[in-house]
């Protein structure tokens, strides 16, 4: 057993994608803007090195069967981005790509029965690591595209938009906090709510998860402010 192949693709078009846009960004657009709210471009990136470790901690726990939490607390957690996104530019380039292959290592080293281990996320939920490869998968992309330099959301797999915008509505039906909206992208269709809203999928992607204001989408009635995704 082992993570499903459409999975590890998924995966690893997301680390490409994520590199493609850190690839673009000269050392001195570090310290601009992200689209992120509150956190420069250093802070995307230095989160994405530490996100992948987080993640090689959770392998460590499906493959050991002892409780390796993402992050010992959210405290420890920001203070991890926040050491790394202190490095320089050259620096921290070096420790998103070294942080990425401890990762991809401990992907390929996984033994097939641990892949149905159960291990927790951050947010508390139970999942089999079978699901680990996807969660990096999602980071990268929605992080390539917070990084803001020339990589979007027309740019990702319509099939992986459509899963993450599954991801955004399951996170908020989870905390009981859908939206009263039912959101259409061609032949797509989320939720159930009594305001309609329609547009591009790139569009629906970047509004869903809180990437865009919903600039490029139609509704029957004003767009509702939408809760957080994660």
């Amino acid at each position: 057993m082992s993570a499903p192949q459409q999975t590890l693709d998924r995966w690893a078009d997301g680390e490409r994608l994520f590199a493609t846009a850190l690839g673009r960004l000269t050392d001195e657009e570090f310290d601009h803007p992200s689209l992120l709210p509150g956190w420069d471009r250093r802070h995307v990136v230095a989160h994405v090195a530490r996100n992948a470790d987080a993640l090689v901690n959770l392998l460590t726990w499906a493959r050991t069967g002892e409780e390796t939490p993402m992050y010992p607390s959210g405290e420890a957690r920001d203070a991890g981005i926040a050491a790394a996104a202190a490095l320089d530019p050259p620096a921290l380039r070096t420790e998103v790509i070294a942080a990425t292959a401890r990762f991809a290592d401990a992907v390929r080293g996984l033994p097939a029965p641990a892949w149905s281990a159960q291990v927790r996320t951050m947010q508390g939920r139970a999942v089999p690591a079978t699901t680990i490869p996807w969660m990096r998968c999602i980071e990268v992309v929605a992080h390539a595209v917070d990084l803001d330099a020339g990589v979007g959301f027309a740019d990702v797999a319509e099939d992986v938009q459509s899963a993450i915008c599954e991801e955004v509505l399951a996170s908020w039906e989870r905390r009981g906090e859908t939206p009263d909206v039912v959101v259409f992208a061609g032949d797509r269709e989320w939720g159930s709510g009594a305001v309609a809203v329609s547009g591009p999928l790139p569009a629906v992607t970047g509004w869903l998860t809180g990437r865009s204001r919903g600039e490029d989408l139609t509704a029957d009635g004003d767009l509702p402010e939408l809760p957080r995704w994660i």
